[in-house]
């Protein structure tokens, strides 16, 4: 049957760029907008893409459930590796080391949340590290994963909460055959500029460099940092957070594998900045994060190359970058996706789903020709809510150390913060207590084993706790960190799973 299309309503749809941002918001706009809804990439071979967004959190499930990806495929075609948690090296102390992991941590007992029996048993010297209470950070410190076990709902196993390690590279090639199988048009060329309405601005066409035009109705800027149409062209602005996240730099290199594959990133804090360590099935994707105002980029590129787990297997490029945001996401006809929308140090691995938040959100807010203010400014009122709280989660590791041994981490520990984020680690401060505002990404949980994992302890915990006699919590706690060993000792390990269910032909012929 025939759709038909209601003469107010958008019917060009072009996406400038490629790169992972670019081939994810045309995937999920072909799996959208389906019927006579045109939609265009142009990208250039000639320009590389940043490609440094291979860590994941467990929402780009929902993005790639969204597609109807089977997840073994994606997994084999991409040399993914299973993530259940980030652990940090050094960040607290040196010598210190804690996860933060996904899922949930013990069961709660009535309105009292777990942790505060956890902080009852702390003080009093029976309840063993915060991480032995959580099915995803255990599994981390043993190598081993299994997928939650939905038949399983009163169980650990049910709990388990993955993301992915993967070659961004590679799932952005997966995603342009998914993609242009679904009707989306990629134009190859190199964008010479843009041009506009004499009298609203808005674009109205491409112009390349060899005089051939694009126009469209609603465009998706994925140009990277450059910003092409969101800045270079309407002049945006940038919001500049450098002076709460001062790293404006990053060295990336791969590295040969080595064993045990582990289940989850490492961040360890180095002397300026912080080094990353992912997983993959074919090889370890290595980068150095670091202010150029405490280590040249000489040393930090020394730092990144001394510190390797296998065999170096290309020369490091190095990024430069300005921690912040556009000042607003959607302006006029122009969505900034990506790099394009602003940058958020891939500390937490959110790179990415910030895109696919951006999808979702303009999904929702889906415009007309008639692009009515009112859903623009809520558009970018949600997208400001959500980098901010981002920021402030990120701006945490930095805050909350006891490092005194480098200039940069003096720094850090003395810098000023957001009164949103002071107001929230005084609150954790005085009884343990972490609330979540709002529909903010990060959990309760989450803000709890960065604070913990870095030292920062409550005073107190609940005094609700106290109605639960002493034996009573002690073998409450007892009895989940039984449990949840026995979960473990029954899961494979990482490499045995991914062997099993998902593994690529390059990863079987070197098992």
């Amino acid at each position: 049957m025939e759709v038909r299309q209601h003469p107010d309503h958008i019917r060009n749809i072009v996406v400038v760029g490629g790169g992972t941002a670019g081939w994810m918001s045309a995937a999920a706009l072909a799996r959208m907008c389906t019927g006579p809804w045109k939609i265009t990439l142009v990208e250039s071979d000639e320009i590389g893409t940043v490609g440094v967004g291979e860590a994941t959190i467990p929402l780009i499930q929902i993005y790639n459930n969204a597609l109807e990806l089977n997840e073994d495929e994606f997994m084999r075609e991409t040399q993914a590796t299973f993530k259940l948690g980030i652990e940090f090296v050094n960040w607290g102390r040196l010598g210190d080391s804690y996860i933060h992991g996904f899922g949930p941590l013990g069961p709660d007992l009535g309105a009292t949340k777990f942790h505060h029996y956890w902080l009852k048993g702390r003080r009093s010297g029976y309840a063993a590290p915060l991480e032995r209470y959580s099915i995803n950070t255990a599994a981390s410190r043993a190598h081993r994963f299994v997928r939650a076990q939905p038949n399983m709902p009163n169980s650990p196993m049910g709990e388990i909460a993955h993301a992915f390690h993967f070659d961004a590279h590679l799932y952005a090639k997966f995603l342009r055959r998914y993609a242009e199988a679904r009707g989306v048009e990629r134009v190859e060329g190199k964008i010479a500029g843009a041009t506009q309405h004499p009298e609203t601005g808005f674009v109205q066409d491409l112009v390349l460099s060899d005089g051939r035009r694009v126009e469209g109705d609603l465009f998706i800027d994925c140009s990277g940092f450059r910003g092409l149409l969101i800045e270079e062209v309407l002049k945006t602005g940038y919001e500049d957070w450098s002076h709460y996240l001062p790293c404006n730099r990053a060295w990336a290199v791969p590295c040969a594998s080595v064993e045990p594959l582990l289940p989850y990133t490492r961040a360890t804090a180095r002397d300026a900045g912080w080094q990353w360590r992912i997983p993959l099935q074919h090889r370890i994707g290595n980068g150095h994060v670091f202010c150029d105002s405490f280590i040249s980029e000489q040393a930090a590129v020394d730092v990144l190359t001394a510190n390797l787990d296998g065999r170096i297997m290309a020369e490091p490029r190095l990024l430069k970058f300005v921690t912040g945001k556009r000042k607003k996401l959607w302006n006029k006809n122009v969505v900034a996706n990506g790099l394009a929308s602003g940058f958020m140090e891939p500390l937490e691995s959110t790179s990415l789903h910030l895109v696919q938040a951006t999808i979702a959100r303009l999904t929702s807010l889906f415009p007309d020709k008639g692009f009515n203010p009112a859903d623009i400014d809520e558009f970018n009122r949600q997208s400001e809510f959500e980098f901010i709280k981002i920021r402030d989660f990120l701006i945490l590791h930095y805050k909350a150390t006891e490092r005194d041994d480098t200039a940069f981490w003096r720094h850090c520990r003395n810098m000023a913060i957001p009164e949103s984020l002071q107001h929230k680690m005084d609150v954790f401060k005085a009884h343990g207590r972490v609330f979540r505002e709002g529909s903010e990404m990060f959990s309760e949980i989450s803000w709890l084993e960065v604070m913990l994992g870095q030292r920062v302890y409550p005073q107190s915990y609940h005094p609700l706790v106290d109605a639960l006699p002493e034996q009573k919590v002690r073998d409450f706690l007892e009895n989940i960190e039984n449990t949840i060993d026995r979960c473990v000792q029954h899961m494979p390990s990482h490499r045995d799973y991914i062997r099993q269910h998902c593994a690529s032909a390059e990863f079987l012929g070197r098992a």
